[in-house]
């Protein structure tokens, strides 16, 4: 008989590997839990609709667009529009190209690694003769700075990528909402495997990129790519906005000297998993934006919880995040039992044992996250 026991004095977050396999969740089960989850939820789906349709929008009408000074109008140009974002009367559609940019920088997957291959470089040739057919600048500029452009249709397919992947996360979320809402959401283990169903029900949609240029339609990604959504966009995006992230301006130096910040990437610890709730608010700070955007939109039952806690408004931005975190690590369950080797419930030894390795690394990925924090009380 293999032994699978792991004993607490050797690694410090080993309940949270026995609750895993006992079909529990990183986070505490409470009714708690379940209302603040489902309700950020609820307005994260609202939010990031509007992310998705913005990200969609600009790699259909801006790619190539040096100067997209509209990228945030969504093709829909009015002096009113106008006047509302000069007043910042709008959602932070920034956030959204942080997580994008995030993406695009770490990489990962299959989208990164078909956007180096000869059929993507290709379709980005024919796309720029196309584009600036009667444009010798533009044609010359290519020619004495060949990656430029086709680093900037690279970042289009991101921008695509995300807003696809952000379109079938927002309906799950809506979904969820509607479910608790109806009494069939009533625990978070409900909650997780609701998530859970909706990354297998969509796990196999293909990731599709198309432009139209002069009415001929040059496919930038393809079906034929065979780029899927569970594999080439959830799984890099758990791993570069869930945990790795980017550092947030302001708060570590830049300066390579300063070894304020990992030389390896892949040591990066600025995702959500890990962000001090705290600092949201202040200038610099990304997830501020991601706040500021989903208080707006937060369900009745969610704002009376906030609006009867210790200060009420004053740290509405910080309440909103701690909620928040919270959700990521029920999203953070239904990846890891999703991706699991073998059925976390399995009783074939050799498979448990293969589940045990796996969630060990998880584990030590945790250990430097919240989710101690996260299950205070």
């Amino acid at each position: 008989m293999i032994n699978t026991k792991i004993e607490p004095s050797t690694h410090a977050l080993a309940e949270y590997i026995y609750r895993l396999e006992g079909g529990e969740a990183l986070l505490n089960d409470s009714p708690e839990n379940v209302l603040e989850v489902v309700g950020i939820l609820k307005s994260y789906a609202v939010v990031l609709d509007a992310y998705s349709n913005n990200l969609n929008s600009i790699s259909y009408r801006e790619f190539l667009n040096i100067f997209p000074f509209f990228k945030y109008f969504n093709g829909k140009f009015s002096w009113t529009v106008l006047l509302k974002h000069l007043w910042h009367d709008r959602i932070n559609y920034e956030y959204a190209e942080y997580c994008m940019k995030t993406m695009f920088w770490h990489g990962g997957g299959g989208l990164d690694t078909y956007l180096d291959s000869p059929a993507f470089k290709a379709v980005t040739e024919e796309i720029i003769a196309a584009k600036f057919q009667y444009n010798p600048f533009m044609l010359g500029l290519h020619r004495l700075f060949p990656d430029f452009l086709p680093e900037q249709m690279r970042m289009m397919s991101y921008y695509r990528g995300l807003g696809q992947f952000w379109r079938i996360m927002s309906d799950m979320f809506f979904s969820l909402s509607d479910r608790y809402d109806q009494g069939e959401i009533t625990s978070i283990p409900d909650v997780v495997k609701h998530i859970l169903d909706g990354l297998v029900t969509n796990a196999g949609v293909a990731v599709d990129y198309q432009v139209t240029l002069k009415g001929k339609v040059y496919p930038v990604i393809p079906p034929t790519a065979g780029l899927t959504f569970l594999s080439d966009l959830a799984v890099p995006y758990v791993e570069a906005v869930f945990f790795r992230g980017s550092p947030f301006p302001g708060t570590v130096s830049y300066n390579a000297q300063a070894y304020q910040i990992p030389y390896d990437q892949s040591s990066f610890t600025y995702g959500a998993l890990y962000a001090d709730p705290l600092p949201i608010g202040g200038p610099g700070i990304p997830p501020t934006q991601l706040m500021q955007d989903m208080r707006h939109f937060l369900p009745p039952y969610l704002s009376e919880v906030y609006d009867h806690s210790f200060r009420q408004e004053e740290d509405l931005l910080v309440q909103i995040c701690e909620s928040f975190q919270k959700s990521m690590f029920c999203v953070t369950t239904a990846a890891i039992q999703g991706l699991a080797p073998f059925p976390l419930d399995t009783t074939n030894p050799q498979e448990r044992q293969a589940n045990r390795r796996y969630l060990v690394s998880w584990m030590n990925r945790f250990k430097q996250s919240r989710i101690l924090i996260v299950n205070k009380g």
